[in-house]
């Protein structure tokens, strides 16, 4: 780690895109974390950065600053925490960035891994004194999955945290990756002096500020006589030593590869490293790639517009009740006014007011290309997964359903209510966060869920959006499973013989209901024939 960084690629203002390839000018990444080790507080200050803002909020201010823009429904702004993923595109340097805030909380998994799908990098944020967290590992074995390229910005070294080399050892342990510092912190907590900039060669000051310029060998800072005045700054540089001679430099490919995470210490909240990091994505994230699907995967450069539903939310406007679909467009100039066919519902569907989104806010766009996220407004013509197409029918593959863990009866106590707690379901489970269950026997709506927290957002978002008020009891089932066969007698001779236990989906698609895992796996053993599937793929 001796020599310099920036021959991984040229500086983004020199990259002039012909508009076949206007792909290449976009970075489409997710930021994925555990709860609060500071991504929705850095999601605020890259968009600060690159200029998209003027003032940041966080989860943990008050007044104006606490209104973050990523963080835009009532709910999440009255308990700091994030509950959906929310889309941003902004521009700089030539470039067009579209980034992808997530839940951190495990009972929003769902939303997270579907988001995962539509990105083509992601930065990882972990807490400096708390090291990899069980959410952040889960998140990352999805990235691993997809080889999505990471890079990893260690929050908070503006408080007191753990030494750099041993979080540097644990995250290259815990994750079977390569570590290449980039930005290493001089001092921590009440001692930190500022950060080694090791890309471009230069110190940052401690309040984030460019600082002087310094010497790109590594071995030579000790001869710094400046910088080994302090000694806490001096037993950094003897750190970064001991790394840079144990840790292999940098290499763009290897990390595109998903086989290395460049390693940025910074604190969002300070704004420490973060214009760095925005840099980071610019300069070495990777422009859209081909997409996984069937017949074939979809490579960005090809002719025809296609793209696919990760997303849907509903009531984003309450005033309009209005239902709208994010979609990651893979390949194609899409033009507004195009018509794009539904490949699953099998119609076309003419796009006549496709937006940008900045978290809530949005406008109108006239064109857009791989890598771009686009929202259309629809009125339950589109679902999560749903594959879009100006040519060949293709059919986007990898969009995850998860068998939920928490199964209550919905309980509604105003009867004539019935019609509204419908609409509200149906358009709650359309973004695909939630099941909705309707029992082969008896008439009550039966959801589904990952988590406790999420079901108490489920019944807060009917009530405040629907005017429903609604509770959740018990209905003696413990998990459930999809079923199919390849037999279709053999599937409808089951359903047959359990239907005190069967359920449909949304779609129509037979749920059986079991009441322990020992229910389970005595289902599956007197019906080898059967496939009971804890998760399936989406469209």
């Amino acid at each position: 780690m001796t020599e310099t960084l920036d021959t991984a690629t040229a500086p983004a203002a020199a990259r002039r895109p012909d508009r076949q390839a206007a792909y290449r000018s976009r970075r489409t990444f997710a930021i994925i974390s555990h709860p609060d080790a500071g991504k929705t507080t850095l999601t605020e200050k890259l968009l600060l950065a690159s200029g998209a803002i003027r003032m940041a909020g966080h989860v943990r201010a008050r007044g104006e600053q606490r209104r973050t823009r990523s963080d835009w429904m009532e709910i999440e702004q009255k308990r700091g925490i994030s509950v959906t993923s929310s889309v941003m595109t902004f521009e700089r340097d030539g470039l067009t960035f579209n980034l992808l805030d997530t839940p951190g909380h495990a009972d929003f998994s769902e939303d997270t891994y579907r988001t995962l799908t539509a990105v083509d990098s992601a930065i990882m944020v972990i807490d400096v004194a708390k090291g990899i967290e069980s959410q952040t590992l889960k998140l990352f074995e999805v990235c691993r999955l997809r080889d999505i390229p990471i890079i990893t910005f260690v929050n908070k070294v503006d408080r007191e945290g753990r030494d750099p080399l041993e979080l540097l050892d644990e995250i290259a342990s815990t994750l079977a990756l390569d570590v290449a510092p980039v930005l290493w912190p001089l001092g921590m907590g009440v001692d930190f002096k500022g950060c080694i900039d090791l890309a471009a060669h230069r110190l940052i000051g401690s309040n984030g500020a460019p600082g002087r310029p310094i010497s790109a060998d590594i071995d030579a800072l000790s001869r710094d006589t400046e910088l080994m005045a302090d000694p806490n700054a001096a037993r950094s540089v003897e750190e970064l030593q001991l790394a840079a001679a144990a840790l292999p430099r940098f290499d763009i490919d290897a990390y595109r590869a998903g086989h290395m995470t460049p390693i940025l210490f910074g604190s969002a909240l300070k704004g420490i490293g973060v214009a760095e990091l925005l840099r980071a994505v610019a300069e070495w994230a990777p422009p859209p790639a081909p997409q996984p699907a069937k017949p074939e995967p979809v490579a960005p450069g090809d002719p025809d517009v296609t793209g696919f539903v990760f997303k849907v939310q509903a009531n984003m406007d309450r005033n309009h009740r209005d239902r709208v679909a994010f979609v990651r467009l893979c390949s194609g100039i899409f033009a507004r006014g195009m018509k794009l066919r539904n490949v699953r519902a099998g119609r076309d569907l003419a796009i006549s007011n496709p937006m940008f989104f900045f978290a809530q806010d949005r406008e109108t766009v006239d064109e857009a290309v791989a890598g771009d996220v686009i929202g259309i407004p629809n009125h339950g013509t589109l679902s999560v997964g749903d594959t879009l197409t100006s040519g060949r029918e293709v059919r986007f593959t990898g969009i995850p359903n998860f068998a939920p863990e928490i199964i209550r009866r919905v309980r509604l106590s105003d009867a004539i209510k019935a019609k509204q707690l419908a609409k509200a379901l149906g358009d709650l489970a359309e973004e695909g966060v939630t099941q909705v269950f309707r029992p082969m026997i008896g008439a009550d709506w039966i959801v589904g869920v990952v988590g406790p927290l999420q079901l108490d957002v489920l019944g807060t978002r009917i009530e405040a959006e629907y005017g429903v008020p609604v509770g959740f009891e018990p209905i003696g089932y413990d998990t459930a499973r999809w079923v199919a066969s390849a037999d279709p007698a053999e599937l409808k001779r089951f359903i047959a013989l359990n239907r005190a236990n069967m359920g449909e989906d949304r779609y129509g698609d037979p749920v059986f209901f079991a009441a322990s895992a020992w229910a389970l796996q005595r289902a599956e053993k007197n019906a080898p024939a059967i496939r009971f599937l804890a998760t399936r793929e989406m469209g």
